[in-house]
C-alpha cells in the first residue's frame, strides 16, 4: 500500500505505527472517556452539573431545579455518578451530592 510522502514522513518521526498507537488511551481509559461523555450528552445532567458546581445539593433541591419525577432524576443521578462525575455522600435521612475533579473538568 502507497502511503503518501509527507504522512509516511510524519509517521516516521512518530515511531512508525506502533508509535502512534501507543498514543492512543487504552480501552479502559477509552471506556471512561465513554461513558463521562455520554454522562455529558444531556441538558439534565449537564443542569444538574452546574447546580452541583455552585454547591453541593439534596435531591430535593436537585429536583425542583430539573423540574423532573424522581424515577428520572434517580436515573439521571446514576448516570453521572456511574460516569465518575458526581458523589453522593449520606448525612443522617440525606443524601448530598456534589461535584468530582472530573465534573468540574467536563464542563470547561
Amino acid at each position: 500500500m502507497a502511503i503518501p510522502r509527507e504522512i509516511s514522513e510524519q509517521l516516521c518521526a512518530c515511531g512508525g505505527v506502533d508509535g502512534l498507537q501507543q498514543q492512543i488511551p487504552s480501552d479502559e481509559d477509552l471506556s471512561v472517556l465513554t461513558r463521562c461523555h455520554n454522562a455529558l450528552s444531556d441538558p439534565v445532567r449537564l443542569k444538574i452539573l452546574y447546580a452541583l458546581r455552585a454547591q453541593p445539593l439534596c435531591v430535593c433541591v436537585i429536583k425542583e431545579i430539573v423540574s423532573i419525577a424522581d424515577s428520572r432524576l434517580s436515573y439521571h443521578l446514576n448516570v453521572l455518578k456511574t460516569a465518575g462525575l458526581i458523589v453522593g455522600v449520606q448525612q443522617g435521612n440525606w443524601i448530598i451530592y456534589s461535584i468530582t475533579d472530573l465534573g468540574r473538568t467536563g464542563l470547561q
